[in-house]
């Protein structure tokens, strides 16, 4: 298994736009996915020494974000409740209820409940793309989820910088709205 390294001295230059890009569909306030991506970056420096290295720095640092999402929703969302919700991994001191960030960075050291949130997030998503029309899907899809770069997805699907931009933006928005009805 690979051993990956950490530097932080580069998490803004190299993830701070794929981090917001991730945050902002899922939250679509681009003042919530900044705040999002700032406690991001600062629960991975607290929780560096934890840093396993089976998974790559943006792997790590996207489990990290995934959990302040769902707090995040936790927070605010009445259909799960209005209480603020605070998970405990570590049974073993006094900090009960404490959100432990040196317990979670690591995507493979996961709870059931973990599992069951993000596998029923991510169907939500998915249905939500798949309410999308055919190239609205498409591109999100190719830009967002699978990393392709501009010039390749306007080279493969005939279209113009500009224009994937829109498409992006479309599709963002349209999956905030079904997401928001859907899932929150």
């Amino acid at each position: 298994m690979p051993n990956h390294k950490i530097d932080p001295n580069n998490w803004i230059k190299l993830y701070s736009d794929y981090l917001f890009n991730y945050t902002i569909t899922r939250v679509s306030d681009g003042v919530i996915a900044q705040d999002l991506v700032s406690e991001t970056f600062l629960a991975g420096l607290k929780s560096m020494a934890n840093f396993k290295g089976e998974a790559s720095e943006r792997t790590w640092l996207i489990s990290i974000l995934k959990r302040k999402i769902i707090d995040y929703y936790r927070k605010i969302n009445s259909n799960k409740g209005k209480a603020e919700v605070r998970m405990s991994y570590n049974s073993d001191t006094d900090a009960e209820g404490d959100w432990l960030e040196e317990r979670v960075a690591d995507p493979f050291d996961k709870t059931a409940e973990d599992k069951l949130e993000n596998s029923e997030l991510g169907d939500a998503i998915h249905d939500c793309l798949g309410k999308l029309p055919e190239k609205q899907a498409q591109v999100f899809k190719m830009k967002t989820i699978l990393g392709y770069d501009t010039e390749t997805i306007c080279n493969e699907l005939g279209i113009t910088a500009s224009n994937l931009w829109v498409i992006i933006h479309r599709a963002r928005t349209a999956l905030a709205d079904c997401m928001q009805k859907n899932w929150f």
